[in-house]
């Protein structure tokens, strides 16, 4: 499943669900790379 992160003010980015952290943050993985940050929800 595809989901997007906030990791900075202005910094969203798409991919491939990994986890949801305990702190509240998510993990998704883009290629070979791992990114971490706030969930952004989605409007439907």
């Amino acid at each position: 499943m595809i989901r997007t992160i906030q990791t900075g003010s202005c910094t969203l980015i798409q991919g491939m669900f990994v986890k949801l952290l305990e702190n509240g943050f998510m993990q998704v993985r883009v290629d070979d790379r791992l990114f971490v940050g706030r969930p952004v929800s989605s409007l439907g």
